[in-house]
């Protein structure tokens, strides 16, 4: 595929013979797979789609994703080595988590029926300019379909994106189908894409490490849901640190017991430099059970904060409802 400049028309990824959703050859007027995004509404189309392919967290610092992941479009593990790695693929319809892992755990999109259309890549993204909407939903759009060419490299990799339980991908759908569908993925160039997509797996600890600096969010996604599970993240750091300066108390408290019954042991130095370290060790002590404390507290009047603020809203307009992916 050869690079296109930010404005011009490019042509459909996949032939025509080889997309594996027919749908919109045939009149209808909503988007297939989502029959309440209506076709004729090119405003709302446009705006569902960004919701679907756009990420604004990770495309805003991709010029510092390099920190968090290797710069490699093709850093993607096929789904039967994600099974090698012992990892659990779950399921996500927010492009944010696409390809994001932690721990035995990594986040996929599932293969919308639409973005396999010819029609709709000939008609809505072959130049979304033309109705008003940004280049760079094409460009999302492009790089979050390449991202099957690297995980699905096999046909056992087919059969797990067929699976009922993760449904990947149609379950119609066969290997050399998919292999057509996916024949020119591999020509589609870094330039063709977002930048997110630059990059292949990105690791959530990393992100979660980096989100206060470059966000201005205290997470880029919540691992932990319970205040339990929470504190149990920080309990074994804080438990070894108290173990660590009680050994130093008691060492220090050893020591005095040697001096004060032995005058060839005693110095006042030693009795100087154990004072201001027990109280200093006290004192951090005393720090970090309140900062415990703190947090804890500030996580409830942050919840009770919330939670007040959407009663007021529901108050001041009861017919309002909350917004989100329709």
């Amino acid at each position: 595929m050869s690079a296109q400049t930010e404005t011009s028309s490019v042509p459909c990824p996949f032939h025509r013979d080889d997309q594996l959703n027919g749908d919109l050859d045939t009149s209808l007027d909503y988007l297939p797979g989502h029959p309440r995004i209506k076709l004729g509404d090119e405003k709302g189309l446009f705006e569902f789609i960004r919701r679907e392919v756009w990420s604004e967290d990770l495309e805003s610092i991709s010029g510092r994703l390099w920190w968090m992941s290797k710069q490699d479009s093709s850093n993607i593990s096929p789904l039967h080595r994600q099974r090698v790695k012992g990892r659990q693929i779950i399921v996500t319809e927010d492009p944010r988590l696409h390809l994001v892992w932690i721990d035995n755990r990594i986040f996929l999109k599932p293969l919308p029926q639409y973005i396999t259309s010819f029609v709709f890549w000939d008609t809505f993204m072959s130049d979304p300019s033309k109705y008003g909407a940004e280049v760079k939903l094409r460009k999302a759009a492009l790089g979050y379909l390449r991202t099957y060419f690297y995980l699905i490299q096999h046909e056992s990799d087919l059969r797990i994106a067929k699976d009922p339980s993760l449904s990947l991908v149609p379950e119609e759908v066969t290997w050399l189908q998919f292999c057509q569908f996916t024949a020119r993925f591999h020509d589609i160039t870094d330039h063709e894409v977002s930048e997110r997509y630059h990059y292949g797996e990105i690791r959530l600890t990393r992100l979660n490490y980096y989100a206060p600096i470059f966000l201005g969010k205290s997470h880029y996604q919540r691992e932990n849901y319970q205040y339990r599970a929470y504190f149990a993240r920080i309990q074994g750091p804080l438990i070894s640190a108290f173990a660590f300066l009680s050994i130093v108390l008691n060492c220090m408290q050893v020591s005095l017991a040697a001096s004060t019954s032995d005058e060839r042991y005693s110095s006042a130095l030693l009795f100087a430099a154990c004072y201001w370290l027990s109280t200093l060790i006290g004192f951090v002590t005393g720090v970090l059970v309140l900062m415990l404390v703190f947090i804890f507290l500030f996580k409830v009047v942050r919840e009770w904060r919330f939670a007040i603020a959407h009663r007021l809203r529901q108050k001041k307009n009861p017919q309002q409802r909350p917004k989100g992916h329709v």
